[in-house]
């Protein structure tokens, strides 16, 4: 599992300029089976990605997201080896 944290380097008005496109990555990341959870920080400075997969497709697929592209948002990759789940979130020790 990872975390993918990004953090905005650029004002919100900026980030809300390329919030479309990085919300049809976002829906893809879904799609694809990748993304299990994302959201807001709050205070709004960025957001979170709980994501599953391969880490090099990962890494390739968050380098693709607008946010990056266009340097809004700078992204924290943290890789967890989850051993320990509630019930009904196992699918997190892929």
């Amino acid at each position: 599992m990872f975390i993918l944290s990004l953090t905005y380097v650029k004002s919100n008005d900026e980030a809300d300029r390329h919030m479309d496109p990085h919300m049809a990555w976002v829906k893809e990341g879904y799609a694809r089976g990748w993304f299990l959870a994302s959201g807001r920080k709050v205070p709004r400075t960025g957001g979170a990605i709980l994501a599953i997969g391969d880490r090099a497709a990962i890494e390739a697929y968050v380098a693709a997201d607008p946010f990056a592209i266009h340097g809004v948002a700078e992204y924290e990759i943290t890789e967890i080896a989850v051993t320990t789940t509630a019930e009904g979130l196992e699918i997190l020790k892929r």
